[in-house]
């Protein structure tokens, strides 16, 4: 094995571990969106714009 196959399997090692790093931070993110998006959507109702004074 010369330094170019080394350094080509160290390249696939690496894009491995990146993709698994992505796999397992993706549902932290998703969570964390979901969280962001249904608390806009909450702040937005007539309800809440009433209760804290935001009704035209």
């Amino acid at each position: 094995m010369d330094q170019a196959d080394l350094k080509h399997a160290a390249d696939g090692l690496s894009i491995g571990v990146l993709v698994g790093t992505f796999a397992n931070l993706l549902p932290s993110i998703a969570a964390g969106m979901t969280i962001i998006w249904t608390a806009i959507r909450i702040w937005e109702t007539e309800t809440c714009k009433r209760l804290t004074g935001r009704k035209d």
